[in-house]
């Protein structure tokens, strides 16, 4: 009887890691290769330009070279070995960005082994993004094909989640595809009082640490600590702290915490943001919506509360974007011009909706100088594509990250072409 049971239990375990294989198998990355780096002068002509920063451009000609932007307006001068793209009826846009998501640090939510988003603890602020993310992941050329094509990929879970990284949508490595390896520090604030006096008196701690290692005479070698060492540049002002909250007095207790600590604060979420106007516009502080498809917050809150956010937070002045991955997750990065185009259709004008997925998360990130808009100068981030971007049926004809042409297939279009072959048999 023991044998009979040690052999059954002996056949579950292999069983079971055959399983947790072949699971970790069906999440392997993709094989798209990276588009190879710019070596001539490319010039999209006859297109509309979406400039986002000025009025767009009728019949209008972008030119680049070495990833760059060299020329923007009707007319050019071309070089004459120049690759000529003829864009007669086509729409040319600054590379959408995703401003809070976890894309390449999760895969599958259901196989833990590809779920790089959450570290042990609740104060992890020395977590980088940078150092997990997944170039090969599934969800890149997803949202890439999109327009998409360059997202912020930010730790969760904790008190303190970590550092988030502005990553470009195509690459080698993930090195190769930074363009920017810490933006922000993330904090999730806390309901619990707990919670909020712990995360306090670790604040109150970094600001004694940095104190002390400012010190000549302190033997900062001995008592070296990553996690207070990580806060540095936060208490300092260079990195700006974004914390996800919604609520009204949770709001109000940030603004003050920030005070006290003389943070740089960004707003992930804040679906009560625009109660507290005046405040947030005297302190600068700038907000991600998180939530654009979100049910109200409320019983009694109206059903287009959050369809109408970025109207209201325009309409009082609030800096702001719009990002699709808060409730969903890196799936939903694909969904982010379908977001603005949601808050376009409950009175957000077009042309701030197509900002807010563009040079506004730019500006709030503090990369508006090389993404966002098409402007000389700036990198070479563009699409091109169909019709309006904000339609449904649209579709990216065209991308290029840094002047280098990426690959515009994906999961999804690989299935398509499989099962549309599979019906056109089925009918001959």
């Amino acid at each position: 009887m023991n044998s009979t049971m040690l052999n059954r239990r002996r056949t579950c375990a292999i069983l079971l890691s055959l399983i947790a294989i072949y699971d970790h198998s069906i999440s392997l990355g993709h094989d798209f290769i990276p588009g190879a780096p710019q070596v001539k002068p490319i010039a999209i002509v006859g297109a509309t330009l979406h400039t986002v920063s000025g009025n767009d451009l009728l019949d209008a000609t972008l030119l680049f070279e070495a990833g760059k932007i060299t020329h923007v307006g009707p007319g050019a001068t071309l070089p004459s070995d120049a690759e000529v793209i003829q864009a007669t009826d086509k729409h040319v846009y600054p590379g959408l960005i995703e401003a809070n998501t976890d894309l390449g640090l999760v895969e599958i939510n259901s196989i833990r082994a590809t779920i790089d988003s959450r570290e042990t603890g609740s104060l992890n602020p020395n977590v980088q993004a940078v150092v997990a993310f997944n170039p090969d992941s599934e969800l890149i050329p997803v949202g890439r094909a999109n327009g998409i094509l360059t997202a912020l990929s930010a730790p969760t879970g904790g008190l303190i989640s970590g550092r988030s990284s502005l990553m470009k949508l195509d690459g080698w490595s993930r090195d190769d595809m930074a363009l920017k390896s810490e933006v922000a520090m993330h904090v999730r604030w806390p309901s619990d009082a707990d919670d909020l006096r712990q995360l306090t008196e670790f604040f109150e701690q970094a600001q004694r640490y940095v104190a002390a290692t400012a010190n000549p005479q302190t033997d900062n070698a001995q008592h070296r600590d990553l996690r207070l060492e990580s806060m540095l540049p936060v208490l300092e002002q260079k990195t700006p702290v974004i914390v996800a909250v919604d609520e009204l007095n949770a709001i109000r207790s940030v603004i003050a915490f920030k005070r006290r600590f003389g943070l740089r604060l960004i707003i992930a979420g804040g679906t009560d943001a625009c109660r507290c106007a005046e405040q947030l516009k005297s302190e600068s502080i700038p907000v991600i919506v998180t939530a654009v498809y979100s049910n109200p917050s409320r019983r009694h809150s109206p059903y287009d509360e959050a369809y109408t956010l970025p109207k209201r937070l325009h309409e009082s002045g609030i800096a702001f974007c719009i990002s699709a991955g808060g409730r969903f997750g890196a799936n939903a990065i694909r969904n982010l011009p379908y977001n603005a185009a949601t808050a376009a259709a409950y009175g957000l004008a077009e042309r701030e909706a197509l900002r807010a997925i563009t040079l506004s998360p730019a500006e709030i990130l503090g990369v508006s100088d090389r993404i966002g808009a098409l402007q000389v100068g700036m990198d070479a981030t563009v699409f091109i594509a169909d019709g309006d971007i904000l339609e449904t049926p649209t579709q990216v004809v065209a991308a290029f990250i840094q002047g280098r042409r990426v690959d515009l297939r994906s999961r999804h279009t690989q299935l398509y072409e499989k099962y549309s072959e599979k019906y056109q048999r089925a009918s001959k």
